[in-house]
């Protein structure tokens, strides 16, 4: 599978150096700053991101992001820049253009501080938490415990009859033509591929086999990491909503996918899922196999 937008990067994220505070207080002297608003967006230009000198930045949280060579990158939560020409764009909207560093810094941005946002206090006992090695960790200021992001896996699959047709469902909150892959979280004590198995069956009354890995993209909306699936059902099964989170599920064939306007963005039976998405690399790496 063509690797997914949100899996591009080109920064080393230089982990070992996180602990050495004087190692990141230089670095930041120099760095390139990402900043992002409340709401997680960042200013673009055309098709790159606005990186700002240090001492340009707003106060804030310093998050190491890593280094490229001798650049260093930090991403600070504050008031945008401005810059003529640059508009405020979220990951969502602007993933699938950027170049591959800017893709990747933008997605380790987001992800990290979107769980810096959610998580003030520690979980076992309430106390305040404070930033330690260069964002990467929270840490009690009662108890001392310390405190890393989480990511939440969650499977995505296409369901193929392993020949020329594919099961797409459409929740209803999405647009009337937009239907993409399943997709669901896998649950404490369950392999990925068994979460494959229960999450088809349960959103589309279907049993499937042959679950093969096809690659994995991050997703943080606040913290999923999407681990790409194919599996196979068989050819007559009927696929039917079950537990209420589509609203409809049905079979496609290649044809429809490819000959529907939804292929390019325009009018037609389908809408396919962003580019952004790992979905649509998934839908389109089947169609282009005949």
């Amino acid at each position: 599978m063509t690797r997914p937008v949100l899996s591009r990067a080109t920064v080393d994220r230089d982990g070992l150096r996180r602990d050495d505070d004087a190692a990141m207080a230089a670095a930041w002297d120099d760095a390139q700053v990402l900043v992002l608003d409340r709401e997680g967006r960042a200013l673009v230009d055309g098709t790159d991101l606005v990186l700002v000198a240090a001492s340009d930045a707003p106060d804030g949280d310093r998050l190491y992001l890593g280094r490229d060579g001798a650049q260093a990158y930090f991403a600070v939560v504050g008031d945008l820049p401005r810059r003529l020409g640059a508009r405020a764009q979220g990951l969502r909207d602007v993933g699938a253009v950027l170049g591959d560093r800017d893709a990747g810094l933008m997605v380790h941005a987001v992800g990290l501080a979107a769980w810096h946002a959610l998580h003030p206090r520690c979980p076992r006992c309430g106390g305040t938490t404070t930033v330690v090695r260069a964002g990467s960790v929270r840490r009690c200021d009662v108890d001392g415990s310390e405190h890393f992001p989480r990511t939440d896996p969650a499977m995505i699959v296409l369901v193929t009859d392993g020949a020329d047709r594919a099961v797409l469902g459409r929740q209803e909150v999405w647009p009337e033509r937009r239907f993409s892959t399943l997709a669901g979280f896998v649950e404490p004590g369950e392999s990925a591929e068994q979460a494959v198995v229960r999450e088809v069956r349960e959103e589309a009354s279907l049993e499937v086999r042959d679950v093969r890995y096809r690659g994995s993209q991050p997703w943080p909306f606040p913290a999923s990491l999407m681990l790409g699936f194919r599996a196979v059902c068989d050819a007559d099964a009927v696929p039917v909503p079950r537990d209420g989170e589509l609203a409809e599920v049905r079979w496609f064939t290649r044809d429809q996918l490819r000959d529907a306007g939804g292929w390019a963005g325009g009018p037609g039976e389908v809408l396919l899922p962003p580019a952004v998405s790992i979905a649509h690399a998934l839908i389109t790496e089947w169609v282009a196999e005949a």
